[in-house]
């Protein structure tokens, strides 16, 4: 057995290096715009926008490469794009935290992530929420991630009469709708790394109506931003809540549903899922995002997930470890691209964040709305979570309207024991608040 093939899964029958090298660059490509939004999201709890970035790629790298060697996939990992929207606009700007305290919270997430992956428990949790919720979920993130796409364009903005309206034609506005209709044209093009590309193209675009700044002696390439500002900035104080709890579990449902769901269709297109319905090294991917989650807390970021961008190298031939591991190689030399990176404006992201929601919504065609009772929960969990500004409110409401139709139409069938304590827990939550 190669080393390759011992470390990676690398078969030299079946294989070649230049092809799982290409799938790693594709993913890369394709994913990369993370390193763009995930410090702009960040950065507006007051986080400093270098020292994200800097630990978004180190976190994303770390993360990957971890699943190259355990899971031994064409996967790659980096910071959740619900999560990340989580953290600062539910936790930090919502709920009060700090994002000390988001961090400390992330990091008890991402323990018990570990703990609970270990146990196999993840799919245990995964099974007691209804289908329908669990694509309702997805279908509602994906809407909040494109509202806040919307928002930072100043296409979408507040209206005293109206709460939301849209905004006026300012250069702000004008290269959100230029970002978003670019990223849209080149995804539906197919084209490889359409919103890494469309950022780009959009950033260039934003120079000359003065929404970029260069200063002086601006170079781009630079040794990586310092990453102590973020590192390490844990606040426990004032955690100790049933608020906290509920947040905790949030983090931990959301996360759970992102990752297996991604793992699974992603196993469907390399085609390894076996007769049975089982998924080879899928605990390893789990564990490895588990870990991920961690690492990324202590370094300053927000949860980590699979991507399913990494779809994207999986077409481009990619089978084995050596394409996660090729993609995590990227993300660490993009530490030294820092400045190319950090003058992109949040308009210019606006398309990356929209057409992040189109490919969320996807999952609406399969919730079942037949039935009333089922098709109001999952309704009632879309719209909260876009109304509310909130993701864990859109699931404790999803959940809770759920358990009530269930009730009062007499289906108690359909529920079990872990909706109706956790129905129970949402109640007191809203109570004691």
């Amino acid at each position: 057995m190669s080393i390759l093939e011992k470390v990676f899964g690398f078969d030299s029958k079946s294989m070649t290096l230049k092809t799982e090298f290409v799938a790693g660059v594709t993913i890369f490509l394709t994913m990369s715009y993370i390193l763009a939004v995930n410090p702009a999201i960040l950065s507006t709890t007051g986080m400093d926008k270098g020292a994200l970035f800097t630990g978004t790629a180190i976190a994303s790298a770390i993360a990957t490469i971890l699943l190259a060697i355990m899971a031994k996939l064409p996967f790659a990992q980096s910071c959740s794009m619900g999560l990340n929207a989580f953290f600062a606009y539910t936790l930090c700007l919502t709920m009060g935290y700090s994002w000390q305290q988001a961090l400390a919270i992330l990091l008890i997430e991402g323990l018990i992530f570990i703990i609970i992956t270990f146990f196999n428990v993840r799919e245990k949790i995964l099974y007691a929420i209804p289908l329908n919720l669990r694509y309702a979920i997805s279908v509602g993130i994906g809407m909040f991630i494109a509202f806040i796409g919307l928002k930072n364009a100043g296409i979408i903005v507040a209206n005293e009469g109206t709460l939301v309206g849209l905004g006026n034609f300012t250069p702000t506005m004008m290269l959100g709708l230029f970002a978003i209709v670019l990223s849209g044209v080149l995804m539906a093009r197919n084209v490889k790394g359409s919103l890494f590309i469309g950022i780009i193209v959009s950033t260039i675009v934003a120079i000359p109506l003065g929404l970029v700044t260069f200063d002086e002696g601006w170079l781009p390439i630079s040794m990586p931003q310092s990453i102590e500002p973020v590192f390490c900035k844990f606040d426990f104080d004032g955690l100790i809540s049933f608020q906290t709890a509920i947040v905790v579990f949030v983090l931990l449902l959301v996360n759970i549903f992102d990752t297996i769901g991604t793992i699974v269709g992603l196993a469907e297109k390399t085609g390894i899922v076996e007769p049975d319905g089982k998924i080879p090294h899928a605990s390893e991917a789990m564990m490895s995002d588990a870990i991920g989650t961690t690492c990324g807390a202590l370094l300053g970021t927000s949860t980590i997930t699979t991507y399913i961008e990494s779809a994207s190298g999986i077409a481009e031939g990619g089978r084995s470890g050596v394409t996660s591991f090729v993609t995590g190689l990227l993300f660490l030399l993009s530490l030294f691209l820092s400045p190319v990176f950090l003058i992109i404006p949040s308009a210019a992201t606006s398309g990356a964040l929209v057409m992040v929601g189109v490919l969320m919504i996807e999952s609406v065609k399969k919730i079942d709305l037949r039935e009333i009772d089922d098709a109001f929960a999952a309704f009632i969990t879309i719209i909260t979570t876009v109304l509310c500004y909130s993701i864990s409110d859109g699931i404790i409401l999803g959940i809770l309207s759920y358990v009530i139709m269930k009730v009062c139409t007499g289906k108690f069938k359909d529920l079990n024991s872990t909706l109706v304590i956790l129905s129970i827990i949402f109640i007191l939550s809203f109570i004691f608040k």
